[in-house]
């Protein structure tokens, strides 16, 4: 069976940790700021950390 194609989509969204962890930045940063209170614009801030089917389906596409 050939290997796998790595996506290009996904190698630029998403990094994978020394620990083999996926990590990627939160959605809805982009406009419509004023929406989101402080609190909400302050966890935007932190990187997310995706674990279980999603990193693994993640590591596949990026052929780690």
């Amino acid at each position: 069976m050939p290997k796998l194609k790595t996506k290009g989509s996904v190698k630029r969204r998403f990094k994978v940790t020394k620990s083999g962890k996926v990590k990627s930045k939160r959605p809805n940063r982009g406009h419509m700021h004023a929406l989101h209170d402080g609190k909400h614009k302050r966890a935007l801030r932190k990187d997310l950390v995706l674990t279980g089917t999603w990193a693994r389906l993640i590591r596949n596409m990026m052929g780690a």
